[in-house]
């Protein structure tokens, strides 16, 4: 019996994702649920499975095509001895057995096709196949093994003997590699968010003292009570959901010649990956305790790293907390993520001297940056929403009062 493995739903407003990488070769065996192939969307990639045991067919999207929802992509044939891998042709007789060298720890099976997100990151580290182990299903490297391997240290190399001059421009200067979905969509939301919006960028700063003190006074308390480390990320989030509820106009949207004013405040938060900029949502934020918003973190963190994020935890924010401060940013004016109206940059905590109570003191201080739409949101609204983050961080009592 023939049963078809076609492109799974993708997500909210996806319809199309590129063939990344095909696991399975035609002829070989699959067990059910064995991942296929790896598709990549604007956003995330998504590893199709087997729906079935059996042997695969041919490929009918090769890599790198692209294939809309509920393409086909190959077709498996079950039934009674199909899922038996085909027998090798009987070799020549071989030479007497000699006692096999230990393979290198990276050295995996040529037919195992590691993560695209690992070749890119082998490729940037300089890092050979053969010097990443990897940990990944049937051996196959992951990024986190490729980012293992690079902070590894490296044996000195033998000095080579010397080789004759190359000739002038044989080293190669430049490298030409494809965009992926995800960087082409970074871009082109990026630069339709400073074509539409009327963009701009309000600034302050603020005195951490008080927010580090609450950390190191119950930190491990929290941390064995909750089982999750208390970050700053929470502190930032419930003071913006608490501005929020003041300045509605931050969180709000324009659709068409309509303002649509959200009562509940779905927060972005920016992290990083290899692959470049994701926003997973952390959802009712407003309603959740310290300790939920930093285990939902904590969460997005991890799958974030592997590669794990589905569309739908990326979908329907209402505003965006980005913090550069964990890459050693002083200062920023971070891009709106369309159709938010608002997005909150954080930045590095540093000892600045400030003047208090008319001495001069160290504080551990912070610049926020608030990038706004000014066609929905005034100037005094803006401001007024960071003075309200301000006052909540550097007077942390103010969220459990609601003041």
């Amino acid at each position: 019996m023939t049963i078809e493995v076609r492109v799974p739903t993708l997500g909210e407003s996806v319809t199309e994702a590129t063939v990344a990488t095909w696991f399975k070769q035609p002829g070989e065996a699959v067990a059910a649920d064995e991942m296929l192939c790896e598709l990549e969307t604007d956003k995330v990639t998504v590893e199709v499975p087997s729906p079935s045991a059996g042997v695969l067919g041919e490929h009918v999207a090769k890599e790198g095509e692209t294939v809309g929802v509920d393409a086909l992509l190959a077709t498996i044939e079950e039934g009674e001895g199909a899922a038996a891998a085909p027998k090798a042709a009987p070799a020549k007789e071989a030479p007497a057995k000699t006692e096999a060298a230990p393979a290198p720890a990276g050295a995996g099976r040529a037919d195992i096709e590691d993560a695209p997100s690992a070749k890119k990151a082998m490729a940037e580290a300089g890092l050979s196949r053969d010097q990443v182990e990897g940990t990944g299903r049937d051996g196959r490297v992951m990024k986190e093994d490729v980012a293992r391997a690079a902070a590894a240290p490296r044996p000195a190399a033998a000095p080579a003997p010397a080789a004759p001059a190359a000739p002038a421009g044989a080293p190669e200067r430049e490298k030409r590699v494809k965009m992926t979905r995800l960087r082409q969509t970074i871009a082109r939301r990026l630069k339709e968010a400073q074509n539409t919006a009327a963009m701009l960028t309000t600034y302050n700063e603020v005195d951490m003292t008080g927010v580090m003190e609450i950390r190191k006074e119950f930190k491990d308390i929290f941390e064995k009570k909750h089982g999750v480390k208390l970050g700053f990320m929470s502190f930032f989030v419930k003071a913006c959901c608490h501005a929020l509820k003041e300045i509605p106009a931050v969180n709000a949207e324009i659709d068409g010649d309509e303002i649509i004013y959200k009562n509940y405040a779905h927060i972005g938060v920016a992290v990083g990956t290899p692959q470049g900029l994701v926003v997973p949502v952390v959802r009712d934020a407003d309603a959740m305790s310290f300790a939920d918003i930093e285990k939902k973190i904590a969460e997005f963190g991890v799958k974030a790293r592997d590669g794990k994020l589905s569309m739908a935890e990326m979908q329907g924010g209402t505003f965006t907390i980005s913090n550069g401060g964990v890459y050693g940013s002083l200062m920023s004016s971070p891009i709106l993520n369309p159709p938010q109206s608002g997005i909150l940059g954080m930045h590095k905590i540093q000892e600045r001297a400030m003047v208090i109570g008319g001495q001069i003191v160290a504080r551990p201080m912070m610049y926020l940056a608030l990038s706004y739409d000014h066609r929905i949101i005034d100037g005094k609204e803006a401001v007024t929403f960071l003075v309200r983050v301000k006052e909540s961080l550097e007077d942390p009592r103010r969220l459990l009062m609601d003041l």
